[in-house]
């Protein structure tokens, strides 16, 4: 696809995003790892990446450093390299891959005004804490939503474009930060599945249905509901997945009914082995990561609202949607009766289709083509 980007009037492309592992633990990382190599397809060497360290606050100087929008890696010296990067390689467009990163584009905006700032809402930040702080009233998630609030309003206020990855998000950021720009950008995942051979039928006697998802508030307290709430009602075995899962192995597991697994280096087994994904997710923003990841898998889901969240139009095709235990049970039971191939290859094909790298690369082109 490189050979378009000439065609929307743009040249040099810096793109301005965190460091990750090699592995990415969690949903914001893959999303992260997605974008940089969305635009490495579109721009190949005319992209220009700057890397922001990960940095936590752990003093008071951090804290009030941070209410000055110096946060993940923001500080004097970072916000001088990305302005330099701006000027002697002639960028054109900055892609700034998070609202927290807000300070750099008000700082990048008024020294380059004629260049083009787009800044990508992995969530809309201010609600994900605000719900982290209704959940457990924590001093940390206070400070996170106050902080967040004033970021991301740099950021709306200074960006040429704001992209979100749902419309739900986009409502929020329109009515928190009055933003009318708001782009639609939905989740997407790089193909896992690759060669492996999906299964028609198990490969083991005991069918199980599969939960997957990294150790936060809204999976933990989503999980531990339906543990409490949904498992005596069920006659399906349910495997958790998820790193740092194995910390509260003691609270979750029932004997023969539930497994925790945690983390584990390649989850394409328990995909393939599962009957159907579960999706108890009651609280977050953005979309679900590990949604689009059961679509690849060519899996069922039963899922609430928030799991669901930016795949509305697909609910028919993919599954269930439930939100209370009586609802997952009815699902459940009907899902472990019509389910009959443990690989859907429409759901397969709603993935490819919708939430591939080549599906995302076009929706990019479209969106860098509005701005210039």
């Amino acid at each position: 696809m490189q050979k378009h980007y000439r065609n929307i009037g743009l040249q040099n492309i810096l793109l301005i995003t965190k460091e990750f592992p090699e592995e990415a633990p969690g949903g914001r990382e893959l999303l992260n790892k997605l974008n940089l190599k969305v635009l490495e397809n579109i721009f190949g060497p005319n992209l220009k990446t700057f890397f922001l360290p990960k940095t936590n606050v752990r003093t008071y100087l951090g804290m009030f450093n941070a209410f000055r929008g110096h946060i993940d890696g923001i500080n004097i010296n970072s916000i001088q390299s990305c302005m330099t990067i701006i000027k002697e390689k002639k960028i054109d467009l900055v892609f700034v891959d998070g609202s927290n990163l807000g300070t750099i584009v008000k700082v990048g905006k008024n020294l380059y005004p004629n260049v083009k700032f787009i800044t990508f809402f992995h969530n809309a930040e201010y609600y994900f804490f605000k719900g982290l702080w209704k959940k457990n009233l924590s001093l940390k998630a206070f400070f996170l939503m106050g902080i967040s609030y004033l970021v991301e309003k740099n950021a709306v206020s200074w960006s040429d474009r704001i992209i979100a990855l749902n419309q739900r998000d986009a409502l929020d950021i329109q009515i928190l930060y009055g933003c009318k720009n708001v782009a639609i950008y939905p989740m997407s995942l790089e193909d896992k599945l690759g060669t492996l051979q999906p299964l028609l039928s198990p490969q083991q006697h005991d069918e199980y249905a599969l939960f997957v998802g990294g150790f936060f508030y809204a999976n933990y307290h989503g999980i531990r509901w339906f543990v409490k709430e949904v498992v005596p009602l069920i006659n399906i075995k349910i495997i958790i997945v998820g790193r740092g899962f194995e910390s509260v192995r003691s609270e979750l597991e029932i004997q023969d009914q539930v497994t925790v697994v945690g983390s584990v280096d390649d989850l394409s087994q328990y995909y393939l082995n599962a009957k159907f994904v579960v999706a108890p997710i009651f609280d977050g923003s953005g979309m679900k990561t590990k949604t689009a990841e059961a679509l690849m898998y060519g899996k069922k889901i039963i899922g609430t609202d928030e799991a669901f969240t930016g795949y509305e139009k697909h609910i028919a095709e993919v599954g269930w949607l439930c939100n209370s235990p009586k609802e997952f049970a009815i699902a459940i039971e009907e899902a472990t009766k019509s389910i009959e191939s443990y690989f859907d290859p429409l759901l397969r094909e709603i993935y490819c289709t919708n939430y591939s790298i080549e599906a995302a690369e076009k929706k990019m082109l479209k969106i860098l083509s509005q701005d210039t």
